[in-house]
C-alpha cells in the first residue's frame, strides 16, 4: 500500500479506542491527524461499512467503535482500508511474445497472494486494544 489509508485508519481507530464513551467528530479527528476532516469522514464510512465504526448525525453526532476495543484485529482494519497490493501494482500489458512477459503476472499474482496472507497473517495477532495501549 503506497498511501496513508492504513495509518489514516489506524489514527481514527485508536483515537476512538482511547475515548470509547464519546461520539468523535471527523473534525476533532482531522485535528489529531492533521488532515482535512473530508478525508476523515472518507475513511469513517469504510470502516462503518466495514463493520467496525458507528456514526451518528445531529449536533451530538460523531463516531465510536461499533464492537469493543479488544475484539477488534489490526488485520480487519488493514482489510477494510486496502485498495492496492502491499508490493504494488503489476505491469498491464507485459509483451506477450516474451517467454518472461507472458507468464510474469502469473507468477506476481502468486507472490502477491501470499506476501498478502503473510501481512494480514501477521496483522491478525495484533488488537486495537494492544496498539491503543501504548499511547497511555
Amino acid at each position: 500500500m503506497n498511501n496513508t489509508r492504513f495509518a489514516t485508519a489506524i489514527h481514527i481507530m485508536t483515537l476512538l479506542a482511547k475515548s470509547p464513551q464519546e461520539w468523535l467528530t471527523s473534525e476533532w479527528m482531522a485535528g489529531s491527524i492533521n488532515v482535512n476532516p473530508v478525508i476523515v469522514r472518507k475513511e469513517i464510512s469504510v470502516l462503518r461499512e466495514a463493520g467496525l465504526i458507528a456514526s451518528r448525525q445531529g449536533k451530538d453526532g460523531g463516531s465510536q467503535l461499533a464492537k469493543s476495543v479488544d475484539q477488534i484485529s489490526i488485520s480487519e482494519i488493514y482489510r477494510a482500508v486496502k485498495n492496492t497490493e502491499v508490493l504494488g501494482k503489476k505491469n498491464q500489458n507485459p509483451n506477450p511474445a516474451c517467454s518472461v512477459g507472458k507468464e510474469i503476472n502469473n507468477h506476481l499474482n502468486t507472490l502477491f497472494e501470499e506476501t498478502d496472507q503473510l501481512v494480514t497473517q501477521f496483522l491478525g495477532d495484533k488488537s486495537l486494544k494492544e496498539f491503543s495501549e501504548q499511547f497511555e
